[in-house]
């Protein structure tokens, strides 16, 4: 017998501003399809000032939505306007994914889940280290800081342009996190385990600092959030210098998983078509 929500159709959402390049289209309907189901997800362009009456209707069917995510610039916002923040919303202060549940609003933060299943099914063991780095402090690096932590490393250095912004996340996330200034980067890196890139400055090759990467352990990974280029200029530096590197795309499909559960009864997987298809968009509008 069928799922009975594979019987209606079941609507999801990602909103954003702006939204129209986004692939979590790609990577839902997919895993519809491969499901067989007759569910459906689409984007929303939803300004900042329009957030909470979108939220309203869909609390009320108007906007008859199971749930759906949320990307920039609405992280933050949705978890003053939801009902119920699981406790990943409640300690990185952003949510990215809601859903309906008796007549509440509920919404959690997958985005933590996303960068360790990526590095979990890409470099196993990469969670064996201690010692990690994270470059940048902006609203990207609060997950990964979860994520990490959580993972048991027993240091992680954040170096941040403003030292502040990396002191509010060793504030926030407690005593095994340390806030550094950029100009620190080569002592910390001595026998580090992990170097993650949180900024978007890879986003723009000219921008990227040259990196020694040679001092950190053995079997050390290098990774980096940004995945439009896959293979950022963090990346390229790392696997020249003979490091092990894993690119951001992963984070993104690992993301989705937790969601699409929630909103259409089944558990997927992330696996080589999925990953090619986004892939090919990416270089289709490159």
């Amino acid at each position: 017998m069928r799922d009975s929500r594979e019987t209606c159709l079941t609507k999801a959402f990602v909103a954003g501003f702006p939204i129209k390049h986004s692939r979590s289209p790609l990577i839902h309907n997919y895993w519809l399809s491969r499901f067989g189901m007759e569910g459906t997800y689409i984007t929303r362009e939803v300004s900042p000032d329009a957030l909470p009456d979108f939220i309203a209707k869909i609390r009320s069917g108007e906007e008859p939505f199971a749930g759906g995510n949320f990307t920039i610039p609405h992280k933050e916002a949705i978890c003053r306007l939801a009902d119920v923040l699981d406790p990943l919303a409640e300690e990185i202060g952003a949510a990215n994914t809601l859903w309906m549940e008796d007549g509440r609003l509920h919404v959690t933060n997958t985005d933590s889940y996303g960068f360790s299943a990526n590095l979990d099914a890409n470099y196993p063991g990469w969670a064996d280290q201690k010692t990690a780095i994270i470059y940048g402090a902006g609203g990207a690096s609060r997950a990964v800081v979860q994520a990490i932590r959580n993972r048991g490393f027993s240091e992680i250095h954040v170096l941040n342009r403003t030292v502040e912004r990396a002191r509010e996340l060793s504030d926030h996330f407690g005593q095994s996190v340390f806030a550094h200034p950029l100009d620190a980067l080569d002592e910390l890196m001595k026998e580090a385990g992990l170097f993650v890139n949180t900024t978007s400055l890879s986003m723009n090759d000219q921008d990227v600092p040259k990196i020694d990467f040679t001092s950190m352990a053995a079997g050390a990974l290098v990774t980096d959030i940004v995945y439009v280029p896959l293979k950022t200029s963090f990346l390229k530096q790392a696997e020249e210098q003979g490091l092990a590197t894993v690119d951001g795309l992963g984070m993104l499909l690992h993301q989705a998983v937790p969601g699409f559960e929630k909103w259409f009864g089944k558990r997927p997987s992330v696996d080589a078509e999925l990953r090619n298809i986004v892939i090919a968009d990416m270089e289709k509008h490159a």
